[in-house]
């Protein structure tokens, strides 16, 4: 696994705008949710002509392939997603664009993502936006100390309005009929989430625990090392929402406070073979139940395994447009699935005794979900 401290820390400086833009977004929540009720209210007529169709939320434990998925449907006709450019005022989203539009801007080239991982992405590319929303409305929503999960029992009126409203603006702004979101911590409310909006479909990505915790730990290595250096990138993370690594890291407790409260001991040790082990057992084994145990969701649920993804791109992708209910993306669907291949760009340094170790965690959530001791996944692959 390639190390972190040999990448230029320039290469992820945050822009002075989205400094200076995130940090008013940061301190005047208040006023900033004050700019989006005025701006539904100028534009109710219109938000009300918008059907809710058969949202489409993309809920998985960060790096289980989840932004591959993102940007395969955003190429659907008819789709809308968040953007890049959205941030950071997503409270007033129409405003914002309206302003974006106005400013003149220089031709800007893909460039390859902060994650390093050959995702090429451009202001207006498909990005996971929609938490900013959430953490203003749910106040302590990323605290491990107590259960962060939301279900059908949870009722927020105001957030929900809001989110309605939102979500229909998004359709106004980019002329679409189906919203596609991707929420990493939407898989503690799936249930939640289906109570809102009973028609939803569900894409749940997963991967084997011994790549996936791979894959996070190169993460984590790479944001620690980087924000070491560059300070404000663990800012702009804390105001997207993101938590999933780097000095930020914080565990989403799935309903057990001594579990979340071991994975924490065991990153502050160090073990981070069992503690990302732990961790994805936690939340997978949490969606599992969760969607098991409830017959509306299940049917609404469409699990997918990265890895087949990875090998079966044609037949994998097919099986989410159809449970979706979204036509092929433009260009065809052998294009997007010629694109698509296992990430061979670093190898996992996991030893035997760690991944014993993962294995150990993992066994009864890799079983439950198709992946058995003999999978050669499990292996000493590159992850």
């Amino acid at each position: 696994m390639p190390q972190a401290s040999a990448v230029d820390p320039a290469r992820f400086r945050v822009p002075w705008e989205q400094r200076l833009f995130g940090a008013v977004m940061e301190k005047c929540g208040r006023l900033c949710r004050a700019i989006g009720h005025l701006e539904s209210a100028v534009m109710r007529e219109r938000i009300e002509r918008v059907p809710l169709d058969r949202p489409v939320f993309i809920a998985g434990v960060a790096r289980s392939g989840s932004t591959i998925l993102l940007e395969i449907l955003a190429q659907c006709p008819g789709t809308a997603t968040h953007r890049y450019r959205d941030f950071p005022f997503l409270h007033f989203p129409v405003a914002w664009n309206a302003y974006l539009d106005l400013v003149p801007r220089r031709a800007v080239k893909p460039v390859e993502r902060a994650h390093l991982d050959g995702i090429l992405v451009t202001p207006e590319s498909p990005e996971a936006m929609e938490e900013i929303l959430w953490m203003d409305f749910v106040p302590g929503l990323h605290d491990p100390t107590h259960s962060n999960v939301l279900d059908a029992t949870t009722s927020l009126p105001a957030f929900e309005r809001f989110l309605r409203d939102h979500i229909r603006k998004i359709l106004l702004l980019r002329d679409g009929s189906r919203y596609v979101a991707k929420g990493n911590y939407n898989l503690t409310r799936l249930g939640y989430l289906l109570k809102i909006f009973p028609d939803a479909r569900f894409i749940v990505p997963i991967r084997h625990p011994v790549s996936h915790a791979a894959s996070l730990l190169k993460q984590h290595r790479l944001f620690s090392s980087v924000e070491a250096v560059v300070p404000e990138v663990a800012r702009h993370m804390r105001r997207l929402g993101h938590f999933e690594f780097g000095s930020n890291r914080t565990p989403i407790n799935a309903g057990d406070d001594e579990t979340t409260r071991s994975i924490t001991e065991l990153w502050q040790r160090g073990d981070e073979a069992r503690g990302l082990a732990r961790y994805w057992a936690s939340l997978y084994g949490h969606a599992h139940a969760t969607i098991v145990g409830n017959p509306g969701l299940r049917d609404a649920t469409l699990v997918v395994r990265f890895e087949d993804l990875c090998l079966h791109p044609t037949a994998t992708i097919r099986r989410i447009l159809d449970h979706c209910g979204l036509p092929e993306p433009h260009g065809g669907l052998a294009r997007i699935a010629a694109r698509i291949t296992k990430p061979d760009y670093y190898r996992h340094d996991f030893t035997p005794e760690q991944l014993a170790v993962i294995a150990e965690e993992t066994q009864d959530v890799r079983c439950a979900f198709g992946y058995d001791d003999n999978d050669p996944l499990a292996s000493p692959a590159r992850a």
